[in-house]
């Protein structure tokens, strides 16, 4: 662009804009490609994430499924022996002795 004496544009020297343009874009492009690679960079490390949030919860839900199976195994097998103490408790009260009165006599 020329300017006059008082540093007013009077003219645009067009064989200058297009060098101007040329480079404001390539600066844009730059930044663009810059982006992109941060993009792609993020979209990798979600899927990661997501295989790693997928993978811990097939996990947990195996672990729960076989602390469920344990829990109930384990349940089964309190009221197993809380019937056999039953048992025995019933034969220790049919096999006691009937209480006996002593007579003092004096």
């Amino acid at each position: 662009m020329a300017r006059d004496e008082e540093g007013q544009p009077y003219s645009v020297r067009y064989e200058a804009v297009n060098a101007v343009l040329l480079n404001e874009f390539l600066k844009e492009h730059r930044k663009v490609e810059e982006q992109e690679t941060i993009i792609n960079r993020l979209k990798a490390e979600d899927a990661k994430q997501k295989t790693t949030i997928a993978q811990q919860h097939r996990e947990f839900q195996s672990t729960l499924a076989r602390q469920q199976a344990e829990i109930e195994a384990l349940t089964l097998n309190l009221k197993e022996h809380a019937s056999q103490i039953r048992n025995v408790s019933e034969q220790l009260e049919l096999t006691r002795p009937a209480p006996q009165l002593v007579l003092n006599n004096e």
